[in-house]
């Protein structure tokens, strides 16, 4: 289903309230983060709801603790302010076991002065016998409360009834991304840049930076229009060296950073350039191969470099079978921007390519002719014919005589030469060695 949307809902709360919980049960999926841990949610994150036939945003929020005088907490009220400025709607998650808490009075007035329409969700009461204990939270002056249970669903259906009808009457309408959006992961080992790198696209802090590893860890979309091209770039958690008892928070965020991978189109693998190519580095580029993303190396922090292009080139020929290209950028001082966003836009060209079958059959014809087959037992491998079978990325299958023949060294040698000859450094190349029928 496409087209316009009704508008966007911002769902704010206090620590360990269950937003994401909630955002989960209403869009019937599990792309927010849930861990018994207060403050798993830092970024704000967009989802599209869809009830009844109409759809709409749903942003999910890092919890807001004014208390709480650390710079990363303070950089998710700022992103949770940020939120609500933009939305038509919010939704204020209490806690009903709780009870009306000082963090939630102070976050009531914020919500007071946005002047923005608020509906506040007694969230826990999982009992539809104790719905009268959300009656307390009356006292923050927001209208009547609404008890919901984000675990179990109770009084979600009616709740989705009254934010359509909410925003059919005052919501905005926004666009959703398409088919035919570049959808580009940021991808890299922890502390490497990669929201510094975002925010340095997208003009403004729209993801929290931190010095410290480990701060992003859920997969975050943010929408960017360049002229007629629609980028839909997704930071990620870290990538750390893998480990066999990866539990808990860690191990939900690192699966979505593979998970964003795998609906990518472009992935940019980000090196710290301070620091030059480390096996991590080499890791993360595969994740992006085996996700099936054509692949840009970008040499972050480079204002503060100690290695040059030259100095990382050969390793990274030598390693990932991709060859992608390099660009060298500084989120600080906004060097190479431009020019990393012109190669990704290549780079989704070619990975969204089609190479006709003429063009795919004289180019196995010279193949023959450079390089006779690999025998066995008095036979020959013979590439007789090929075709395209699909985009995005390009996939393509070549008829021989016999599969059994190919050699992984022989397989790896045409798949070099198809993508030297039609251009597609970076892109994960897939030929299917078939049998003649």
């Amino acid at each position: 289903m496409t087209g316009p949307l009704l508008g966007t809902v911002a769902v704010v709360g206090f620590p360990n309230v269950g937003k994401s919980t909630f955002v989960n049960r209403l869009t019937a999926t599990r792309q927010a983060v849930v861990f018994e841990t207060p403050g798993v949610t830092r970024d704000r994150k967009e989802l599209v709801c869809e009830w009844a036939g109409r759809r709409f945003f749903l942003v999910d929020t890092g919890g807001v603790d004014l208390a709480d005088s650390s710079p990363i907490t303070r950089q998710v009220a700022e992103q949770a302010r940020r939120a609500v400025a933009e939305a038509d709607l919010i939704l204020f998650v209490v806690d009903a076991k709780a009870g009306v808490t000082p963090g939630d009075e102070e976050l009531a007035e914020i919500l007071r002065r946005a002047r923005k329409p608020v509906i506040v969700l007694a969230n826990k009461v999982d009992d539809p016998s104790r719905d009268l204990e959300a009656l307390e939270f009356h006292s923050f002056g927001l209208g009547d409360p609404v008890p919901v249970s984000a675990l179990h669903g109770h009084g979600t259906g009616d709740l989705l009834d009254r934010i359509v009808a909410e925003l059919g009457q005052r919501g905005a309408e926004r666009e959703e991304v398409g088919d035919d959006a570049v959808r580009v992961a940021i991808l890299g080992r922890p502390n490497v840049g990669k929201s510094s790198l975002l925010n340095a696209i997208v003009g403004e802090e729209r993801v929290i930076v931190s010095e410290v590893p480990g701060t992003t860890r859920d997969a975050i979309d943010t929408v960017v229009r360049r002229g007629e091209t629609m980028l839909v770039l997704v930071d990620t958690a870290g990538l750390r060296r893998k480990r066999r008892q990866r539990q808990g928070i860690e191990y939900y965020s690192e699966l979505r950073a593979i998970q964003a991978a795998e609906r990518a189109d472009v992935a940019l693998v980000l090196v710290d350039a301070s620091q030059g190519i480390v096996d991590q580095d080499l890791a993360v580029a595969d994740v992006a191969r085996t996700a099936g993303c054509s692949t840009l190396v970008v040499l972050s922090k480079w204002d503060i470099a100690e290695v040059g292009i030259e100095d990382v080139r050969p390793r990274l020929e030598e390693r990932l079978r991709q060859r992608p290209q390099l660009v060298a950028v500084s989120a600080k001082s906004g060097r190479g921007i431009q020019r990393l966003l012109d190669r990704v836009e290549e780079l989704f060209r070619r990975h969204t390519s089609r190479v006709t079958t003429g063009e795919l059959n004289r180019f196995l014809q010279e193949l023959r002719a450079q390089r006779p087959g690999p025998g066995r037992n008095g036979r020959r491998l013979n590439l007789l014919y090929g075709t395209q079978v699909s985009v995005r990325p390009p996939r393509f299958r070549v008829f021989v005589n016999d599969p059994g023949l190919v050699t992984r060294d022989y397989g790896y040698w045409v798949e070099n030469q198809l993508r030297a000859r039609f251009e597609l450094a970076g892109v994960p190349v897939v030929i299917d060695f078939a049998r003649r029928s």
